[in-house]
C-alpha cells in the first residue's frame, strides 16, 4: 500500500460528468510537458514508445495517418518488425502505455491510443492503485499532436538513432526475445505440476497468505478473462508453504443494498459467482481466500441528498457515510453475511479502518467534523467497525477469519485503546519492521514499511502483539518476503540470510501467521519456503533451514556457492539507504531504464511512477554523496554476490541448471539497478554543479569528465539489462504498475545517453 493521504482521487463511487475529456479528467498544475531531445521530434517519441505495445493503425489514428506511416518511422529508427497486440495483452499493459505517453499526447489523443472512454481512463486513475497520484498528481501540458512527413534534417536524426541501435544492439536484436507476459503463461500453466486431487500439501501450520503475482487492479470479479488466479499459480503457491491469497473487493458492489441502499449491489451476483469458482478452486489446493475490507467507502455527497443524518466528517465532494448510524453499520454486516453465506469456502477477511482511503469519520482522523462521531472516542468509532465487519462475517460463516490491520491507527503511533476494544475473535496484524532503528550512511532513522534490509521486528509491532495477546487475540505479521518498494522490479529478492532471520525473529515472537505481500511480492519464489520452514519448526536454526533450501534447489555441490552469494547479498542489502521517500522516489525501480536530462526538468519525483531527474526527491534525509555512497556499497557487495553464484551455474546439478541460470539473471538485475542509482544521483551533481556554480573553465571540465565517464557506465548497464530482458519477462514487471520498462526503453536508454555525450560542448 501506498501511505499517503490523498482522498478525493480513491474513492470508488465515481460520478461521470459527460464533459470532454480535457475537462473531466484531472490536470493537477498542468505544467509543460518534457521534450525528449534525443528524438527528432514527438511523432517519433510516439511512434519508439508504443511500438509493438500498440498497433500501429492505432498509433497511426491517433495522430492522423496510416499504418504504414507509423511503420516507416519505425524502420527509420531501427525498430523490429510489428508484431500482433492481443486484446490479453491490451488490458494488461495499459498502465505501462499511459505511463509511456503522459508527456506526449493530451488526454483526447491519449483516450485514442488506449481505445478507452473518458469515463474508462477516469476510473483507472483513481481506482488502479494510487495511479493519478504515481502520475504526479498532474497532467503535463501537451500540444495536440499531428503527423506531418518528416523533413530532411528528422530523416537524417532517425538514420543515426538506427545506426546506433545497430551499434550497441545488432548482436543482442539478432537474437529471440520473450514475449512481454511469457511469465503468465508460465504460470498459469500446470505442466509437470502435481494434480491437485492428488497433491499433498503440508500448510496447516499457520496462515501464510500473499497476492497475486499478476492480478490485474480495478474492478477483478467481473472481469473473467483475466483470471488472478489460475491453477498453476495456485499450485506453485500451495507446494511454496502458502494457505491463503487475498483480493481487493469493493462491498458495495457484492452484496445488494437493501431498502436503506437501493442503488448498492448492482452485478453483485457475477461477482458472487466469480468469488465462488475462485475461492472453490483455490480449496483443493488447501488455499483460502481472503477479502480486503477498506470500508465503508465514502460516497459523492449526493448520495446523503435523502440520508442527511448518515452524513459524517467531509473531504471535497465526498463524505463519510456515518458509522455512528446503526443503518450504516447494519449494512455492513449484512452485506457480509451475504458474501459468507453466498461463498462458505471463504477463508475471511483483513481489514483496514485509518487508510489513504477516505471510509469511517476518524480514519484521516476527523473525527470532530461529524455531529455525531465528534461525540465519541477514536477507539470506539475504529473497533467498532472491526466490530461490525466481524459480526457479519461470523453470521455467514462462524469459523472465517477477520484480520484487523492497525495500518493507520492513531498516526501509526502506538493504540492500545483501540486493541482493548477489538472483538475476542479478531486476529490483529502489525507491520513487523515498523520502528524499528536504523543507522545508514552515518544518518539514524526508523523504518516504517516495505523493508526487507531491516530485519523485524520492530517496536511498535512488538508492543501491539504483546497488548492483542494479553487480550486473548490472535496475531499476523505483515511482511514483504520476496521484495518491496526498495526494489519490486524483479520478481524476488535472493536476500535469504534476511528472510530467514526474519522468519525466525517472527517464530520466537510466536506470532499466528503472516501476510507475505502487498500488491507486490506475490511470486511463487524459493523465499516463501523459508517462511514455511520456520512454521513447521519455530525452533529451526537459520543456517539449516538455508542449507537445506539452497541444496534442494541447486544440488549439494552448489549449495555452498549459493549460500556464500545469499550471504553477501543480504550484507549488502543492509545498506540500502532506506527512508519513505527514497522507496517511493528514488529512480531503483527504473534503474538502468530511467532517462538521464542534461537540464534539468524542474518536475517532481512520483511514488513508483516517475522519478525524473529529482535528485532532492530521491536523496529524502541523506546528503547527495551519502546517498550515492549507500548504492555504491549496496551495488559493490553485490557484485561480491554475484562472483559467489557463478560458481552456483558451474556446479550445479544438470537438472537444476535451468533454474540456476534465471536466479542469476534475477540477482545481476537487481545489481544493475542499484549501480544505476550511484550513477544517476551522480550524473544529476555534476550536471547541476556546472549549472549552478558558474565554474571556471578547469571545473567544468573535471564535472563533464565525470558525466561523460557515467554516459559510458550506463551505456553499459542498459545493454547489460536489456540482455536479462530479453530472455526474462518477469524483469521490470510488478503487478500495480504493469511494467516500469520494456526492452526497447533500454535501448532509448542508450540513444539518450549518447545524445547527451554530443551535447557535453554546449553544456
Amino acid at each position: 500500500m501506498i501511505k499517503v493521504f490523498v482522498p478525493l482521487f480513491f474513492l470508488t463511487v465515481i460520478t461521470y460528468t459527460g464533459l470532454p475529456a480535457q475537462e473531466q479528467l484531472p490536470a493537477g498544475t498542468h505544467p509543460p510537458a518534457i521534450e525528449f531531445k534525443h528524438f527528432p521530434n514527438r511523432i517519433y517519441a510516439l511512434v519508439w514508445r508504443n511500438w509493438n505495445l500498440v498497433e500501429p493503425a492505432r498509433i497511426a489514428q491517433t495522430i492522423g495517418c496510416e499504418a504504414k506511416d507509423i511503420t516507416a518511422i519505425a524502420a527509420s529508427m531501427g525498430l523490429p518488425p510489428a508484431e500482433s497486440v492481443s486484446p490479453d495483452f491490451k488490458k494488461r499493459i495499459y498502465i505501462t502505455v499511459i505511463r509511456r505517453n503522459w508527456h506526449l499526447l493530451p488526454y483526447d489523443q491519449l483516450l485514442t491510443l488506449l481505445d478507452m472512454t473518458a469515463d474508462e481512463l477516469e476510473f483507472a486513475l483513481k481506482e488502479d492503485d494510487f495511479l493519478f497520484v504515481k502520475l504526479g498528481n498532474l497532467k503535463p501540458n501537451c500540444a495536440k499532436l499531428v503527423y506531418t512527413k518528416p523533413d530532411n534534417k528528422t530523416l537524417a536524426r532517425a538514420k543515426e538513432i538506427k545506426q546506433l541501435v545497430q551499434k550497441h544492439f545488432k548482436a543482442s536484436l539478432a537474437r529471440p526475445t520473450v514475449p512481454r507476459f511469457a511469465f503468465v503463461k508460465d504460470l498459469q500453466s500446470t505442466d509437470g505440476l502435481p494434480k491437485k486431487e492428488t497433491a499433498q500439501y503440508s500448510n496447516e501450520n499457520g496462515l501464510r497468505f500473499i497476492y497475486s503475482y499478476f492480478g490485474i487492479f480495478g474492478d477483478p470479479l467481473i472481469d473473467t478473462l483475466h483470471d488472478p488466479y489460475p491453477d498453476g499459480l495456485l499450485s506453485r503457491l500451495a507446494a511454496k508453504g502458502v494457505n491463503g491469497i487475498w483480493m481487493h473487493v469493493v462491498l458495495n458492489q457484492l452484496a445488494p443494498g437493501g431498502n436503506d441502499f437501493p442503488e448498492f449491489g448492482e452485478g453483485h451476483r457475477i461477482r458472487i459467482a466469480n468469488l465462488r469458482r475462485i475461492a472453490q478452486r483455490a480449496k483443493r489446493y488447501g488455499i483460502s481466500v481472503y477479502l480486503y475490507m477498506n470500508e465503508p467507502r465514502a460516497m459523492p455527497l449526493s448520495f446523503f441528498e435523502n440520508r442527511p443524518d448518515m452524513m459524517g466528517t467531509r473531504q471535497g465532494a465526498f463524505a463519510a457515510m456515518c458509522t455512528s448510524d446503526e443503518k450504516v453499520l447494519n449494512w455492513i454486516s449484512h452485506s457480509l453475511a451475504h458474501v459468507f453465506t453466498q461463498v462458505p469456502e471463504l477463508g475471511g477477511v483483513f481489514t483496514i479502518t485509518a487508510s489513504e482511503n477516505f471510509t469511517n469519520c476518524a480514519s484521516h482522523g476527523n473525527q470532530k467534523a461529524c455531529p455525531r462521531c465528534s461525540r465519541r472516542n477514536y477507539a470506539d468509532i475504529i473497533a467498532g467497525v472491526n466490530e461490525a465487519i466481524a459480526n457479519g462475517v461470523h453470521a455467514g460463516n462462524a469459523d472465517a477469519k477477520v484480520i484487523a490491520w492497525d495500518w493507520g491507527w492513531h498516526g501509526h503511533g502506538d493504540a492500545p485503546d483501540v486493541i482493548a476494544k477489538l472483538p475476542k475473535s479478531v486476529w490483529l496484524m502489525s507491520v513487523s519492521e515498523w520502528a524499528k532503528p536504523i543507522e545508514r550512511g552515518g544518518i539514524a532513522s526508523q523504518v516504517g514499511e516495505y523493508s526487507i534490509s531491516t530485519v523485524g521486528p520492530g517496536p511498535r509491532a512488538a508492543r501491539h502483539w504483546a497488548l492483542a495477546k494479553q487480550a486473548g487475540l490472535k496475531t499476523v505479521a505483515k511482511v514483504q518476503f520476496n521484495n518491496t518498494w526498495e526494489l519490486s522490479a524483479v520478481p524476488w529478492l535472493p536476500v535469504s540470510d534476511l528472510i530467514a532471520e526474519h522468519a525466525s525473529n517472527l517464530a520466537k515472537m510466536d506470532t499466528d501467521g503472516l501476510m507475505l505481500s502487498w500488491s507486490l511480492g506475490g511470486y511463487p519464489s524459493p523465499n516463501l519456503e523459508i517462511a514455511q520452514a520456520f512454521a513447521e519448526d519455530p525452533a529451526a536454526k537459520p543456517e539449516t533451514v538455508l542449507n537445506e533450501l539452497a541444496a534442494q534447489r541447486y544440488g549439494t555441490t552448489a549449495a555452498p556457492f549459493a549460500r556464500q552469494a545469499w550471504t553477501a547479498f543480504s550484507k549488502a542489502f543492509r545498506e540500502f539507504p532506506y527512508n519513505g521517500g527514497v522507496v517511493y522516489n528514488a529512480p531503483q525501480q527504473y534503474g538502468p531504464a530511467n532517462l538521464l536530462f542534461a537540464e534539468p526538468t524542474g518536475y517532481a519525483s512520483t511514488m513508483v511512477g516517475f522519478p525524473y531527474d529529482d535528485l532532492k526527491g530521491w536523496r529524502s534525509i541523506y546528503p547527495a554523496e551519502t546517498f550515492a555512497g549507500q548504492f555504491d556499497k549496496v551495488a559493490s557487495g553485490w557484485k561480491t554476490g554475484l562472483e559467489f553464484f557463478k560458481k552456483v551455474i558451474e556446479t550445479a546439478e544438470p537438472g537444476r541448471q535451468a533454474i540456476a541460470k534465471e536466479d542469476l539473471g534475477i540477482a545481476k538485475a537487481v545489481w544493475l539497478h542499484f549501480a544505476s542509482v550511484a550513477n544517476q544521483v551522480r550524473f544529476v551533481m555534476a550536471r547541476d554543479s556546472i549549472q549552478k556554480h558558474h565554474l571556471v573553465p578547469a571545473g567544468k571540465q573535471v564535472q563533464i569528465k565525470a558525466i561523460n565517464s557515467i554516459l559510458s557506465n550506463e551505456i553499459t548497464l542498459a545493454k547489460a539489462l536489456f540482455e536479462i530482458t530479453q530472455s526474462d519477462s518477469r524483469i521490470g514487471f510488478e503487478a500495480s504498475n504493469q511494467y516500469y520498462y520494456v526492452p526497447q526503453d533500454l535501448i532509448e536508454k542508450v540513444i539518450n545517453c549518447e545524445f547527451i555525450r554530443s551535447q557535453l560542448g554546449s553544456m
